[in-house]
């Protein structure tokens, strides 16, 4: 990704398996302002199923998704309320 996107918030799901990301990530998400933007870092290569879906189903914008050294690294925006 060429652009720089200000990151508000992080949230590290290492050593975590399914739904627990996504859960941490529902949570977390709900506690954040419309617009801002976190970081997800996980292990569990199920997210890169799960996450994009959790994004879709409820509007959030999922600006990244990329692997790095078997971490899966995602850059989500929330969605406007």
């Amino acid at each position: 990704m060429s652009e720089h996107i200000e990151v508000q918030h992080e949230l590290d799901t290492c050593g975590l398996l399914c739904p627990e990301p996504v859960m941490m990530l529902h949570n977390k998400v709900r506690d954040m302002l419309a617009g801002e933007v976190v970081k997800v870092i996980a292990t569990d290569p199920s997210t890169k199923r799960d996450i994009p879906k959790f994004c879709n189903f409820l509007d959030h914008e999922l600006l990244e998704s990329k692997e790095e050294d078997k971490h899966y690294i995602y850059v989500i925006r929330k969605a406007g309320e």
